[in-house]
């Protein structure tokens, strides 16, 4: 069941440590033994941290040939399917083969990790065969190999427009169109059996943290990555005449880019609608406080009074 504010998925290999992190980052024990396939089903925990409640869930160890239905890999990965973000743990001292046999079967379940949908329009059609356009040069495709993709999928009739100089692994995600796109933090954990300059190497990386779940270092770091990855931020309210609601367990957890609107329907769905302006205090207004209209964008921690018409 999907709860709180944000869902983060642990994927691993058995005993790579992600019992013992939900264990230490949340109130939730999972039991954690040194030998494989201590988990054998998804247990949730719940990370308290800038007011939201982000569900963390310790998925059963991924082994290879997951996607193909080994060990329990499908039901694994279609809970993964379902977060807002991966955490993928590794064993630092096996880390690089780990990390590429993980996104390997991710990749062969539809996951995409750390890339943005391909800028490519697709519509198919009744009639009128297939109109292929592109906005930039191709270095990767070409028309005829589009229409050779189409016609392998037995489409005749569409509508192609690259926007982006996409390849053609990414158009045929275009046109299966169950791919999901989630960021994914690679964490690299018993750091404390391994040399100084390895951990230095890794904590370099694009997307990577180090970590040791047994000696408790860097988990700080990890959670405030993770919220940084969720891209969440926090509103507080205001009545009329009254102190804005400032407390811990105070305020709405919003998307980054979230506007008055979406703020509105986290109060209530029908506030929009009775919806005259807002006033907003913090760094999304122009001078504190500003009258703004529905569409304004909030930033995090600011403060914001609707008012009705």
């Amino acid at each position: 069941m999907k709860s709180g504010d944000a869902r983060v998925a642990m994927v691993g290999f058995p005993s790579v440590g992600k019992s013992t992190l939900l264990s230490s980052l949340t109130t939730t024990e999972s039991v954690a033994a040194s030998y494989e396939f201590t988990t054998l089903t998804c247990i949730p925990g719940v990370i308290e941290y800038e007011g939201a409640n982000i569900q963390l869930l310790d998925l059963p160890g991924i082994i290879e040939g997951a996607a193909q239905g080994k060990g329990r890999g499908r039901q694994v990965i279609a809970v993964a399917r379902t977060a807002d973000i991966i955490l993928m743990m590794l064993d630092a001292a096996k880390g690089e083969m780990q990390k590429a046999l993980l996104s390997k079967e991710l990749e062969s379940m539809g996951i995409r990790l750390n890339k943005k949908p391909p800028l490519i329009y697709f519509k198919q059609k009744k009639i009128g065969g297939v109109k292929f356009t592109h906005m930039v040069p191709l270095t990767h495709c070409n028309e005829k190999l589009v229409m050779t993709v189409l016609h392998e999928y037995k489409i005749f009739n569409a509508d192609v427009v690259f926007r982006a100089d996409c390849t053609v692994d990414e158009l045929i995600d275009v046109i299966q169109g169950n791919r999901v796109y989630l960021p994914c933090l690679y964490v690299y954990n018993k750091i404390d059996q391994i040399s100084m300059e390895e951990v230095d190497r890794l904590a370099r990386l694009e997307h990577s943290i180090v970590i040791s779940c047994e000696m408790k270092l860097n988990m700080d770091y990890m959670v405030e990555k993770i919220w940084e990855y969720l891209a969440l931020i926090r509103i507080y309210t205001k009545k009329p005449g009254n102190a804005p609601d400032l407390g811990p367990r105070d305020g709405l957890i919003l998307r980054r880019g979230a506007t008055i609107e979406h703020a509105c329907h986290a109060l209530h769905r029908n506030l929009s609608a009775s919806f005259r302006y807002a006033i907003v205090w913090g760094t999304s207004a122009k001078f504190s406080p500003q009258r703004v209209g529905i569409h304004h964008k909030l930033h995090h921690e600011d403060v914001v009074q609707i008012v009705k018409k």
